[in-house]
């Protein structure tokens, strides 16, 4: 598993069919707490997660383990997202206030802060093209921010809680009101304004290749959209128990080869025989599991 270098990599071209062959492949319980959010680096190679129990966890997806904890006692950590660069992030905190932080992991120290949310922070989204990023809050705006500034580059006014994402180019971003409704948006016109049962905020997340979109649902299962036809192709069931409240997709590795082994003799249990893994879905638990596609 650990051995694999990018030479030997096998990639997958992500269809209808590998899509709902997607299984649980490993699952991690480093924190006491729920883990709230996490993140893939830009290359791939490892995921970061946050924790209502003050701690950012780094794993590395070539190994298939963890590999460094980080806490963020004073202001917790909830939000969580990579830079462009690997050692670097920006998180919304759940503690003192609503101010986003950009944190360098190498030295565990603050590069910069963005305030402005008055209400905690409910979505956080790097472009994928430069180092601007976008923030919805339950302060009902979405503000535009430059990781070289800390002023507000933008900012809409809504009519209700938003989430938002940029798609895999950078060109648009999708906004999610009250969870109700999705809205794709040209960045261009982002400060021009714009006017489920239980109103969980769930996540959806581009596939790498944008054809498909991906969202956590009400009763643990994923679901799974042809973006361009807008069907619904697959449904996958990763077994939780509560809600997905979060879901990221590996913007490099769109697939891994599982092999079974015996876990304490009795049970089987999927391991990751090959660098990264395609998708990692959370609930609000201290789980954190990670999906691949048993199609060759």
């Amino acid at each position: 598993m650990g051995g694999m270098g990018a030479d030997t990599e096998a990639t997958m071209k992500l269809t209808d069919n590998v899509l709902r062959s997607f299984r649980v492949a490993k699952v991690f319980r480093e924190n006491s707490d729920k883990i709230n959010c996490f993140d893939f680096s830009s290359n791939g190679e490892s995921i970061i997660s946050s924790s209502d129990d003050d701690s950012l966890v780094l794993y590395d997806c070539q190994e298939g383990k963890p590999k460094r904890t980080l806490y963020s006692k004073k202001y917790g950590v909830d939000l969580i997202r990579y830079t462009h660069a690997a050692n670097t992030v920006v998180y919304s905190s759940n503690k003192i206030d609503d101010t986003i932080r950009y944190l360098s992991l190498h030295d565990n120290k603050y590069i910069r802060y963005f305030p402005g949310h008055n209400k905690r922070v409910t979505s956080l989204s790097m472009s994928p093209v430069d180092d601007t990023f976008i923030s919805g809050s339950s302060d009902k705006t979405i503000r535009l921010w430059d990781l070289r500034s800390p002023n507000c580059q933008g900012l809409m006014h809504l009519q209700g809680k938003p989430v938002c994402s940029f798609d895999p180019e950078g060109l648009i971003f999708a906004a999610g009101i009250n969870s109700e409704m999705v809205k794709l948006y040209d960045l261009r016109s982002f400060d021009k304004g714009y006017n489920n049962s239980k109103c969980v905020t769930l996540e959806a997340s581009f596939t790498p290749d944008s054809q498909f979109v991906m969202i956590g649902s009400e009763d643990g299962k994923i679901h799974v959209w042809n973006a361009e036809s807008g069907m619904k192709v697959a449904l996958l069931d990763g077994k939780h128990t509560g809600p997905i409240t979060c879901l990221q997709f590996n913007p490099k590795h769109s697939g891994s080869r599982p092999s079974m082994t015996e876990d304490d003799g009795v049970k089987a249990k999927l391991l990751l025989e090959q660098r990264g893994s395609a998708l990692a879905p959370m609930y609000s638990s201290q789980d954190l599991l990670l999906l691949n596609s048993n199609c060759k």
